[in-house]
C-alpha cells in the first residue's frame, strides 16, 4: 500500500501545485479568466498606472514606459493562451509578459497600493456590467416586437384563460401588453442590479486600503463605475451584488418562461392560434406533416438553464464567510456569465418569433365565442338593465350556462326565446333580441370593458402609444448609458501622459 502511495506522489508531485489540482482546477480557471476577464484586467492596470501617476507616487516617465508595456501586453493573442504550471494564473503570466517590456522592477511597481482582492472584485463587477447592458439591449429589443404586435392585433379577439380554462374574452393587444408590462418590470429590475454592479471597490486593496496617497475616485472615474463602494471592507467581503445580478435574472427567466409555455400551446394543432415562421420550425425526420417549433422549445429550455446557473451562483454564496473566498470568485463567475449568455439567447430568439410571427386571427374569433366565456355579460346585463342583485344575476348565469354545458351547446345556439323561459323561473326579465346578441358576442363584451386597462381596442391603442413613447425615452436613457461606458473605455486605451 505504501508503495502505491508513493508511486501516486511521484505522479502528483511534492510541491504546490499538484499535478490534478493543476489539471482539475487550475487549467479550467485560467481558461475561465483567458476567455472572460482578459480585456477588464488590463483596463484596470491601465486605470491605476495613470491614478499612480497623477498622485505623483510614480514618475511620469516610468508611467509612460507601464503603459506601453501594458498595451503591448493587451495585444496578445488570447487564442494561443494556455496554461504554464510557471505561473499561477493569468493575472502573474500577464505580468510577467509586461516585465519582459519594461523590466520587473518596473512592472511590479504597477501593483502598488492595490491587492489582487480589491483588483478581482473590480474585474468580476465590470464583466457582470457588460452582461447587463447586453441583457438590457437584447430585453429592450423584444419589447419593441411585442409592441409592434400589440398594436397589429388590439382587434384581435381571443381567449383569456384561468386555472388553463377558457375564461373571458380579450384581444391579442391586450395579452401582448400584459407580456411587456411584465417585460417592462423585469428591465427595471436589470437597470436596479446594474447601479448595485456599477461600484468600484478599487482602492480597497486587501480590505483595509493602503498606506499610499492613492485616488479611489479618480480609478472609479477612468473605469467608468458610477461611485465608489466607500467601506473598504465591504468593498472585498460583499457579494450581493452577485446575489441581485443572479436573483434580477432567475426572475427574468421566470416570468419569460411562462408566456413561452403559453405560445407552444398556442401554436399547437389543438390550438392553432400561433403560426411559427418556417426559419424557426423544424420538419421531423420522420414524419413530414410535422412543424416543431423548436426554436420556442430551445427558449423555454434556455430560460430554465439560465435560472439554473444563476441559482447555482447564489447557492455558493450561501453560509460562506464574510470577506475575501474563493467561491465568489473563479469558480462562480462562469455560472453567473453563462447564465446571461443563455439568457441573452432567450431574447434574440423570441424576439426573432414574435417580429415573424403569424396569427389565425378568424380561429382566434370563434374561440372567442365557445366555451360561454361571454356569460358574465348576461349578469351584467342583468345586473346594469334590470336592476336584479348581482349575486342572484351570476346565479342566473351560471345555471344556463351548466344547461348550455349539459346539452352540449354553445350559448349562440339558443334563441332568445329559449333563454328568457329559462329566466323566468328565476326572475321577472325578459331580454330582447339586441340583448341577448351583445351578451354572445366578444365584440361586445370587450368593447364594454373600457375601464383604464381593459382590453377595449381604444384602451388598447391608448396603452400602447403610451408605452411607445416611454420606451423610446428608455431607449435614449440606455444608449446614452453604453455609449458613455464605450466612450470611456476608448479614452482610457488611448490616454496618453
Amino acid at each position: 500500500m505504501e508503495s502505491m502511495d508513493n508511486e501516486f506522489i511521484k505522479k502528483e508531485g511534492q510541491i504546490f501545485p499538484g499535478k490534478t489540482y493543476v489539471e482539475e482546477l487550475l487549467k479550467p480557471v485560467f481558461n475561465d479568466q483567458r476567455d472572460y476577464l482578459f480585456h477588464v484586467m488590463f483596463d484596470i492596470h491601465r486605470a491605476h498606472v495613470i491614478m499612480l501617476e497623477e498622485q505623483k507616487i510614480i514618475k511620469r516617465d516610468d508611467a509612460k514606459r507601464m503603459l506601453e508595456g501594458i498595451n503591448k501586453a493587451a495585444k496578445t493573442d488570447t487564442a494561443f493562451l494556455t496554461y504554464d504550471p510557471q505561473f499561477e494564473d493569468l493575472f502573474f503570466m500577464m505580468e510577467a509578459k509586461i516585465a519582459v517590456e519594461i523590466g520587473e522592477e518596473l512592472a511590479g511597481k504597477i501593483h502598488m497600493g492595490r491587492s489582487r482582492n480589491d483588483m478581482g472584485v473590480a474585474m468580476y463587477r465590470i464583466v457582470l456590467r457588460e452582461h447587463l447592458l447586453q441583457l438590457l439591449g437584447n430585453c429592450y429589443q423584444l419589447g419593441e416586437g411585442l409592441l409592434e404586435k400589440a398594436e397589429q392585433h388590439k382587434e384581435t379577439y381571443m381567449t383569456a384563460y384561468t386555472h388553463t380554462q377558457p375564461a373571458q374574452p380579450t384581444t391579442l393587444g391586450h395579452y401582448f401588453l400584459a407580456i411587456y408590462d411584465v417585460l417592462m418590470r423585469d428591465i427595471q429590475r436589470v437597470w436596479s442590479a446594474y447601479e448595485t454592479v456599477n461600484q468600484s471597490p478599487l482602492g480597497a486593496a486587501a480590505l483595509s486600503t493602503t498606506g499610499f496617497p492613492i485616488s479611489r475616485t479618480r480609478t472609479c472615474e477612468l473605469l467608468g463605475f458610477d461611485k465608489i463602494i466607500e467601506n473598504s471592507y465591504d468593498s472585498i467581503a460583499g457579494a450581493d451584488y452577485l446575489i441581485e445580478a443572479a436573483t434580477t435574472l432567475m426572475t427574468c427567466m421566470v416570468n419569460t418562461g411562462r408566456w413561452i409555455q403559453d405560445f407552444l400551446l398556442h401554436v399547437s394543432r389543438e390550438f392553432g392560434s400561433f403560426i411559427v415562421a418556417d426559419a424557426y420550425v423544424q420538419i421531423s425526420s420522420i414524419m413530414p406533416q410535422k412543424r416543431n417549433p423548436v426554436s420556442v422549445e430551445h427558449s423555454r429550455a434556455l430560460a430554465s438553464s439560465s435560472y439554473g446557473d444563476a441559482l447555482a451562483a447564489i447557492q455558493m454564496i450561501h453560509n460562506t464567510p464574510f470577506g475575501d473566498i474563493v467561491d465568489t470568485e473563479d469558480d462562480l463567475q462562469p455560472h453567473l456569465y453563462r447564465a446571461f449568455a443563455k439568457a441573452n439567447r432567450v431574447m434574440k430568439i423570441m424576439y426573432a418569433v414574435v417580429k415573424t410571427l403569424k396569427v389565425n386571427e378568424e380561429y382566434l374569433k370563434v374561440m372567442s365565442q365557445k366555451s360561454c366565456i361571454t356569460i358574465t355579460e348576461l349578469a351584467d346585463t342583468l345586473t346594469r338593465n334590470y336592476e336584479i342583485p348581482f349575486r342572484k344575476a351570476h346565479s342566473i348565469a351560471s345555471t344556463i350556462s351548466k344547461k348550455t354545458i349539459q346539452t352540449q351547446k354553445e350559448l349562440y345556439d339558443w334563441k332568445v326565446e329559449d333563454i328568457n323561459s329559462m329566466i323566468k323561473d328565476m326572475a321577472d326579465v325578459t331580454l330582447s333580441e339586441e340583448e341577448w346578441k351583445k351578451i354572445i358576442s366578444s365584440e361586445h363584451f370587450v368593447e364594454v370593458r373600457r375601464i383604464q386597462g381593459g382590453p377595449n381596442p381604444l384602451e388598447v391603442k391608448r396603452m400602447t402609444e403610451d408605452r411607445k413613447f416611454s420606451l423610446e425615452k428608455c431607449l435614449k436613457e440606455y444608449q446614452q448609458n453604453v455609449g458613455k461606458i464605450a466612450r470611456t473605455r476608448q479614452q482610457l486605451i488611448e490616454f496618453t501622459l
